[in-house]
């Protein structure tokens, strides 16, 4: 049973840092991908970025390229996601997620397992 546990999220300022961690409870994390996804209250959970098993290839939505920085330490099993210059339609629930085997899906239900998830609220 693969566990996931975010973490690090909180209120800040809009144009402000945050650094996201997600914990995972897999005897070799380098053999599954990872992402991380958020859903806004009132709206679907969307893509935010995902890294390859290795982390050498990433992917990310539009909205936050060129902001946000996902990376993983397979040796700590552990994924993040450095966001940088935080707008307040950042405000949500981040969730991360994992599956055995792919590249760096980025559609939701490409991943079969998720975490509780972390808030991230920017303030105006």
């Amino acid at each position: 049973q693969v566990q996931l546990v975010e973490s690090g999220g909180g209120l800040v300022q809009a144009g402000g840092s945050l650094r996201l961690s997600c914990a995972a409870s897999i005897r070799t994390s380098s053999n599954y991908a990872m992402g991380w996804f958020r859903q806004a209250p009132g709206k679907e959970r969307e893509f935010v970025a995902a890294i390859s098993r290795s982390g050498v290839y990433t992917d990310y939505a539009d909205s936050v390229k060129d902001r946000f920085i996902i990376s993983r330490n397979n040796a700590e099993n552990t994924m993040y996601l450095q966001m940088n210059k935080l707008k307040p339609e950042d405000t949500a629930l981040y969730y991360c997620a994992a599956v055995y085997g792919g590249i760096a899906p980025n559609k939701a239900n490409e991943y079969n397992y998720w975490g509780q998830g972390t808030q991230v609220t920017v303030s105006s």
